[in-house]
């Protein structure tokens, strides 16, 4: 700053911007414990209306902890370390002089972050379009109250192929009414474009509230809960041999080997197992939607796997905890845990085909289809 300033002389040739001594000492928290450091200090002898305020970049003023300390102390919080831990934890990682690092701390961070969820939960989605979407609902114990919570999650897959977090709302799983609550307010903050396709369970109210709201998205059953439903519905002596013969259709090359996969199922457990049979026929035709859309696009679109897995690293950290203390606590805790966990989110396989998918080229056997001439 001196140096860029040096050619500011008075007319007797003094230096206008010189140093002034140093600014008292002060204590800075990085990531290899405290360290002592003091700030040299500007003076500026030009006329009031043309002096500049030094602010050092590295050292902005009131800076007591570095920003690989910022970034710690959520992350070990939402990695599960309770609040009543933390003190302990800090001084374990960067000694017994970690100060202003407490459980202080955290409260006021679950304040952010509750703004920043609000702010999220109300930002614009004009322009956004997502050709797929996957839809669940997930449940968790809240501390506090009886009742489990059930956190409703709308992902989507972008026209690019990356994937986004697109809502997320406390509502009732299998109510039709909280999930057309979630899109009509996702439609109504300017997500106007249907999705080419939605992926979820069968027992969901999404897909009525779908219906009303996007009806010209078609409709794919997750096959990971569809598997766990049918299933639950056989003897654990018959469920390997079952779970083999389910596979088999999922995995078919074709959807007409996909179906004759499918009829050897019914055909085998039809006689002793009808409730099992049922709960697969029921939804035989949305399973087996995929097969009209990129091959590329099948390990994708087939499960909420892009749910599940996320959702894996939150009900670690709430069983840790044994639950958030609120709902609202709960809602943001999970918007965090998400948001941190998108950073690793990959692009869906054959992203480029997506352009496609949007201009409704025709797909069959996951092999797109070209008119003869």
């Amino acid at each position: 700053y001196l140096d860029a300033h040096a050619h500011l002389r008075d007319d007797a040739g003094h230096r206008q911007v010189v140093r002034n001594g140093s600014l008292p000492q002060r204590t800075i928290l990085t990531g290899i414990g405290p360290v002592e450091v003091q700030q040299p200090r500007v003076r500026d002898r030009r006329r009031a209306d043309q002096r500049q305020k030094f602010t050092s970049a590295i050292l902005p003023p009131y800076l007591r902890k570095t920003k690989s300390i910022e970034e710690l102390i959520p992350w070990l919080y939402l990695k599960g370390v309770s609040t009543g831990d933390f003190s302990e934890a800090l001084a374990a990682l960067l000694g017994p002089d970690a100060k202003g690092l407490s459980a202080n701390t955290i409260t006021r961070l679950k304040a952010v972050w509750q703004q920043e969820y609000e702010a999220w939960s109300k930002r614009s989605l004009v322009g956004r379009h997502y050709v797929y979407v996957w839809a669940d609902g997930v449940h968790f114990n809240i501390r506090l109250e009886e009742d489990r919570q059930c956190i409703l999650v709308l992902m989507g897959a972008t026209a690019d192929g990356h994937k986004e977090l697109i809502a997320l709302s406390d509502g009732f799983r299998e109510s039709e009414q909280s999930w057309k609550a979630l899109l009509l307010d996702c439609h109504a903050r300017g997500m106007t474009t249907a999705p080419a396709l939605a992926v979820g369970d069968g027992a969901l109210g999404f897909w009525k509230a779908l219906r009303q709201v996007f009806p010209t998205t078609r409709e794919q059953r997750c096959w990971v809960h569809k598997t766990a439903n049918v299933l639950d519905k056989l003897p654990k002596a018959q469920q390997p041999k079952a779970k083999a013969m389910l596979h088999d259709i999922w995995q078919a090359e074709s959807r007409a080997a996909a179906e004759r996969a499918f009829d050897l199922f019914v055909a085998t457990y039809q006689a002793k197992y009808a409730k099992a049979v049922d709960c697969l026929i029921k939804d035989r035709e949305e399973l087996l939607v995929f097969y009209d859309f990129p091959a590329l696009h099948w390990a994708h679109v087939r499960t909420t796997n892009p749910i599940e897995s996320t959702f894996a690293t939150v009900r670690l950290r709430t069983t840790k905890t044994k639950g958030s203390g609120s709902r609202s606590a709960c809602l943001t805790m999970v918007f965090k845990l998400m948001e941190s966990a998108s950073k690793k989110w990959r692009l869906l396989n054959g992203s480029p085909l997506l352009a496609k998918v949007i201009a409704g080229v025709q797909f069959a056997d996951g092999v797109e289809q070209t008119n003869a001439a």
